[in-house]
């Protein structure tokens, strides 16, 4: 495969990237932190330093959560009608496309993203969610009781009050506009505690909600690090509701401190381990381009994509309904490398049926060795370097217990490059179900082939984990489709297609992957509680 940084090919020019914003952003306001404290964000592509960041911490937290709480019980924007608070949000996402190649390039430095994918997918796919639920946000309403008494009952949907929010790095942009754009439609004030790996776009969207016209103290966003700044969020007696994308690990903290505190509701989005599963009718060609991009997501070169249906620029919502023989390899590539495996529905176990396992063995080997890992601005890449050293030193880690537990290594595996967090694309075959690479969640480009005979024996298999997130189904017979994806626990499945992420459908997972969903109408009513009114009818000719 190509070396780090796109090197053999034409040259690319980087662009010049301005950090605007690098203080916490309270109140309407970008300030220091109470300490005083900075910490550094790097750049994986270098393990350089972009910037120095207000680190902030309880102090911090609790000034946001005065704020958020001021904004709740004594601002304008719950007050609102829902039409009003729409039209600011629209603003926000107009506001949004007018700077899309500079959120583009922040989310490059910071977390490695392919340039060209946060240009066309991620940053107007944020808009697209927030003007989603922009439309949605005067359609709120409850509901008129048929009561059993001389009574007449309605209820109420009303805003939970102030939302903690807090925010993996993996996909920076999006998943600040997962949490952040229902909570507003729905009138809440929120406090955002980004990853302290990519704290950049969200200070910036702080910035450019306050140029919509967001009130002061409505959008607060707070970085920091996880053990004082998050646990602050988490365990906070003044946030009403939480809601958490990480590990399943820190999940278990964060519900921990949402019980001893307050009781808060919360909403976790965890680890997945997601099974992909290839019948022996599949077409070939189709079913390796598609485990590529399952497996390898996060990064994709856009401009190869002319064949896949991309649902209204949503990020990763690439609907691969049909990939015909004559799609080219280089869209194949393109799609292995959207993420280096850096998203929590990463199809990284891959089941595939025995009469096409050593076909497909070959072509997915074949497929992964063509791939260029180098430089996210290079717009010949495919594959961008991890976030940073810890989750990169992670990856190896666990392609050397791979190796030591008995897999066999097909391809990649090594580190690329003589600077930066790049890893090569990575097969084992001669896997276990007991196997570490295949029960545990390792967000990075590796890929475990595994064979299977019948229906049944693959059921169990995709069940035999404890997360239950996502999974795949390759197959041309319906019937087939239908009794898989109903006995997989999971909470999306997708047939012959991968990532088909929509606005409007909800997401989020069964078992340790946690509860409560993203998008959909499903995402707007976790931040909503229902309220009954009942009153008594006197002299009424009917009930």
């Amino acid at each position: 495969m190509a070396a780090a940084n796109g090197s053999g090919g034409k040259g690319f020019e980087v662009p010049k990237v301005e950090v605007r914003f690098t203080k916490l952003f309270i109140n309407g306001q970008f300030v220091d932190a109470v300490s005083g404290k900075t910490f550094e964000t790097r750049d994986p592509r270098t393990g350089e330093v972009i910037a120095n960041i207000a680190e902030g911490d309880k102090a911090d937290v609790d000034l946001a959560v005065k704020a958020a709480r001021e904004a709740f019980d004594n601002g304008p924007w719950p007050r609102m009608s829902g039409y009003e608070r729409g039209r600011i949000l629209y603003k926000f996402a107009d506001l949004i496309d007018q700077h899309v190649e500079e959120l583009a390039m922040l989310d490059t430095v910071d977390a490695g993203k392919l340039f060209l994918v946060g240009k066309v997918w991620d940053i107007p796919g944020a808009a697209h969610l927030l003007r989603y639920y922009a439309g949605a946000a005067d359609k709120i309403h409850g509901e008129t009781l048929k009561m059993a008494q001389r009574m007449h009952g309605y209820t109420l949907k009303e805003p939970v009050g102030v939302v903690g929010h807090i925010v993996p790095w993996n996909y920076p942009t999006t998943m600040f506009f997962f949490k952040v754009s229902p909570a507003l439609a729905a009138g809440c004030t929120v406090v955002v505690k980004p990853a302290e790996q990519t704290p950049l776009s969200a200070l910036f969207y702080a910035h450019l909600a306050r140029e919509a016209g967001v009130p002061d103290g409505v959008l607060n966003v707070v970085p920091g690090f996880g053990p004082t700044a998050g646990a602050a969020v988490a365990s906070h007696m003044d946030v009403d509701k939480l809601s958490f994308t990480g590990s399943t690990e820190v999940g278990r903290l964060v519900m921990k401190a949402a019980a001893e505190s307050n009781l808060k509701p919360i909403s976790l989005e965890l680890g997945g381990k997601s099974p992909v599963v290839i019948f022996d009718d599949a077409d070939l060609d189709m079913a390796v381009k598609l485990v590529n991009f399952a497996t390898y997501t996060n990064k994709v070169r856009v401009h190869d994509l002319p064949c896949c249906q991309v649902s209204d620029h949503l990020v990763f919502s690439s609907v691969i309904t049909s990939l015909s023989l004559s799609l080219s390899l280089s869209l194949s590539l393109s799609l292995s490398a959207m993420s280096k495996g850096e998203i929590c529905v990463a199809g990284s176990r891959v089941y595939v049926q025995e009469g096409i396992y050593d076909a497909f063995v070959k072509k997915a080997a074949e497929l992964a060795k063509k791939s260029v890992v180098g430089d996210p601005f290079n717009p010949r890449v495919n594959q961008g370097p991890q976030v940073d050293k810890d989750q990169y030193e992670k990856v190896l880690k666990y392609i050397d217990i791979g190796m030591r537990e008995g897999a066999t290594l097909v391809t990649g595996g090594k580190p690329c490059g003589d600077k930066g967090y790049y890893i090569e694309p990575t097969i084992f075959t001669d896997v276990k179900d007991d196997m570490s690479i295949v029960q545990d969640e390792i967000f990075g480009p590796v890929m475990a082939l595994m064979k299977f005979k019948t229906v049944e024996e693959v059921i169990q298999k995709a069940n035999n984990t404890r997360y239950g997130l996502a999974a795949g189904i390759v197959t041309k017979n319906i019937d087939i489709a239908n009794t898989v994806s109903r006995s997989i626990r999971a909470g999306a499945i997708w047939i012959n297609c991968y990532l088909a992420f929509d606005p409007d459908a909800p997401f989020g997972g069964y078992k340790m992957s946690g509860f409560g969903k993203d998008m959909g109408m499903d995402g707007l009513e976790k931040y909503l509680q229902t309220k009954t009114v009942v009153t008594p009818l006197y002299n009424t000719p009917w009930l």
